[in-house]
């Protein structure tokens, strides 16, 4: 049975859908031999390119038509690796430690850099990667932080309500002080966006360095704490399926924009 270019694809774990409408308006996608449009069709038997090269659909044309929700992986990152399917640098990267998943291929959600730790999501479904990535989602991310020195309160309070960045104003949900240890503070935070280093980013506008940096949840999952660095956990069938209950399906609500003064209409005649 054909499908939507954009949900085959999406299915197979090559993108969101959003992403993969993209491709076919720019013409990279072409089916059979003929460049591929928005609307148009195809099967996992079909042979599909990107860029001029051969798509690998990962089993479906084996699967087609199955009903799978798609696999969720949870990996605990050490320090050191990338979030990359390949470094020019020749440094290790995550996804030589992944097992294989039954079909389709892996999509990371969500970056964490070379010195950050903890709870990287994998999943096998394009589409619930981009929910899960998409800033409009707000998902909850948790980090446990330490800095060099005790900040003051003043400190925290600025970053809960807000400190300018280079790319707009960032702060934290939550933040709450853990404990200290030669040196340094512990505490954790949270924040439901996904800007790059945002969360070191902000210690820093704050005037404090961070020294260690793990991410502990992300949206509905948790890091387990039986994981070790560098282990790997696949949820089962009902935990993909408890997971997904809580992950809206429509972006998040924006808050309407501020009403304008009113205006001073005593003058007018």
């Amino acid at each position: 049975m054909s499908e939507r270019i954009q949900k085959l694809l999406a299915s197979a774990g090559l993108g969101s859908r959003r992403g993969i409408e993209l491709w076919l308006r720019d013409g990279r996608i072409r089916v059979n031999g003929q460049v591929a449009g928005l609307g148009d069709r195809a099967t996992a038997a079909d042979r599909i390119l990107l860029d001029g090269q051969p798509v690998d659909l990962g089993g479906l044309a084996q699967s087609a038509g199955s009903n799978s929700a798609g696999e969720i992986l949870l990996y605990h990152k050490p320090v050191g690796e990338m979030t990359t399917r390949s470094d020019p640098q020749g440094r290790p990267t995550v996804f030589e430690r992944l097992p294989q998943p039954v079909q389709g291929r892996w999509v990371v959600v969500g970056r964490l850099d070379v010195n950050t730790s903890g709870l990287l999501v994998f999943t096998t479904d394009g589409e619930l990667a981009h929910r899960l990535m998409h800033p409009s989602y707000e998902l909850r991310r948790e980090y446990l932080v330490r800095v060099r020195g005790n900040p003051p309160k003043a400190a925290l309070d600025s970053m809960l309500r807000g400190l300018p960045l280079d790319d707009g104003l960032a702060r934290f949900d939550h933040l709450e002080a853990t404990g200290q240890s030669e040196g340094h503070s512990w505490f954790r935070v949270a924040l439901h966006e996904g800007r790059n280093r945002e969360v070191r980013r902000l210690w820093e506008a704050a005037g404090y360095e961070v020294s260690r940096l793990k991410r502990i949840a992300y949206g509905p999952f948790q890091l387990p704490d039986d994981l070790p660095v560098c282990g790997t956990r696949l949820l089962s069938t009902a935990q993909v399926d408890d997971a997904r209950r809580t992950i809206p399906d429509q972006p998040a609500p924006r808050d309407p924009p501020p009403a304008p003064p009113p205006q001073n209409t005593s003058n007018v005649r």
